[in-house]
């Protein structure tokens, strides 16, 4: 069968985690009456903040390496259906199998399928934000197939029966108070007298991860980096949770997104770089992971790759848009957002919160099903200083309000404006009735009182500049 990257369509509807029950100002709106919510974002951004700032000060070349992530990313994405080919080529020749998926429902029905044929009726879950992506443990709990999440945090937001709202510390808006709680009522075996020492928490996970990691024989795994060179594939993580998974399971299924190709070895040290540094503040992960295929008598005898599009593509053919594939999923632009840290995760109705969500779930669902969310944003720009390569999501925030289906009125009221400043006689006259603005005061009368609503008007100036202008 001839492989292929699939046509620009968005990510399906009712399936995956993509979409929000409500557009962000409102939901945005609930989360600011939420104090707790705030002090516990408040408190783990500015330390992230803090910790990363500390490990990237110790680099004198971190914005060459900047660049140099920038130019990699943006040549893998020039290059993509060939080296797609390439890595099915090698991951093949490794003892692996190679599925490509289209959408969300296509996914599901690959990785449900391939566990069926296992015999299995539970699988272990590591670094799957492309599986919450799609709503793969909705899909595997249809079929009646147990997920269990390894990582700490995403162990309690599943135990919560919760959503994450951070793409580096998924339970953010969770103190350890909450987390004893969860512990407490959702944990088998848990100690009853369980305390909120975080040392405590810890140990009574890993008491239960532990057992499970032994008695499952099937794990499911997301991807940051698959090296089309090799075939080899990367997992980088903080907690040993990862390498558990990517050993001790007799099947080990990847689903992973096709933007997170690297072409060469070579190129992934300066991934290797960037990544810790900007995600968790470290110098480098305490636990990198990779294997390429299948090696008889070690890890896994059976190894699947799922290649997932789902909207992707759609993303690829926007020349702007598509920067936002970039994207190695550090967080780093949600830890110096003042909306996210302000709002949370949630608000965004998006697995992909903060600045990085606010671009790329709009083009991986189409703009008109989460036209809010380009204006998540005071475009202050620090998403984008943060950014280890480089993508300029203001720009892109921009260009997609452009794509924003505009009411009637709006498009009515701009067209008038972008007249009257084509013709300079027209813009004169405006400029002069501009001062009637003084009778108003700080607030707009309806219905032009949209703008003023979160916002004062500015006071005109005593004259104009070509007032000023023609005096001299």
């Amino acid at each position: 069968m001839t492989t292929f990257l699939g046509m620009p369509t968005p990510a399906p509807r009712g399936v995956g985690n993509l979409r929000g029950d409500e557009p962000f100002p409102a939901a945005a709106r609930k989360a600011l009456g939420n104090a707790q919510l705030r002090r516990n974002l408040g408190h783990a951004t500015t330390t992230i903040r803090a910790k990363s700032g500390s490990v990237i000060g110790e680099l004198p070349d971190w914005q060459e390496l900047r660049t140099a992530g920038s130019a990699l990313k943006a040549d893998t994405m020039a290059r993509l259906p060939e080296l797609l080919l390439q890595l099915e080529e090698k991951v093949t020749a490794a003892g692996g199998v190679v599925h490509w998926a289209a959408d969300a429902n296509e996914a599901n029905r690959i990785v449900t399928e391939l566990v069926r044929a296992t015999g299995q009726d539970r699988v272990i879950k590591v670094k799957s934000m492309a599986t919450q992506e799609i709503g793969l443990n909705e899909a595997l709990e249809a079929a009646g197939i147990e997920p269990v999440e390894t990582d700490l945090a995403e162990l309690i937001v599943q135990l919560g029966h919760d959503r994450p709202s951070h793409i580096l510390v998924p339970a953010i808006h969770r103190n350890r108070a909450e987390i004893r709680e969860i512990f407490l009522r959702e944990m088998p075996g848990v100690d009853p007298a369980l305390t909120d020492e975080p040392v405590i928490l810890a140990g009574a996970a890993r008491r239960y991860l532990r057992e499970t990691f032994l008695r499952t024989k099937v794990a499911v795994s997301g991807a940051n980096f698959a090296v089309a060179e090799t075939g080899t594939l990367a997992v980088l993580e903080s907690e040993g949770n990862g390498r558990m998974c990517l050993t001790l399971p007799e099947t080990l299924i990847t689903v992973m997104g096709i933007e997170k190709l690297v072409p060469t070895w070579q190129d992934l040290e300066v991934f290797l770089q960037l990544l810790p540094r900007a995600s968790t503040g470290e110098r480098m992960n305490p636990y990198t992971s990779m294997w390429t295929g299948v090696t008889p008598g070690d890890g896994p005898q059976n190894f699947h790759l799922v290649l997932l599009d789902n909207g992707r593509t759609a993303v690829l053919a926007d020349e702007v848009g598509r920067q936002a594939l970039h994207c190695i999923r550090c967080s780093a632009c949600l830890n110096v957002c003042p909306v996210y840290e302000r709002t949370g995760g949630h608000a965004y109705g998006s697995v992909y919160p903060g600045p990085i969500g606010a671009v790329l779930s709009p083009q991986l669902t189409g703009v008109e099903d989460n036209a809010s969310l380009p204006y998540a944003s005071s475009l202050c720009g620090a998403c984008f200083d943060a950014c280890p390569v480089k993508i300029d999501i203001p720009s892109i925030l921009v260009h997609l309000r452009n794509e924003v289906p505009h009411p009637r009125t709006e498009r009515a009221v701009m067209a008038s404006a972008a007249y009257t400043m084509d013709h300079p006689k027209l813009y004169a006259a405006a400029q002069h009735a501009a001062k009637l603005s003084k009778l108003a005061g700080r607030r707009l009368p309806p219905p032009l009182n949209g703008w003023t609503a979160g916002r004062d008007l500015p006071e005109p100036p005593p004259e104009t500049f070509r007032d000023w202008w023609a005096k001299r």
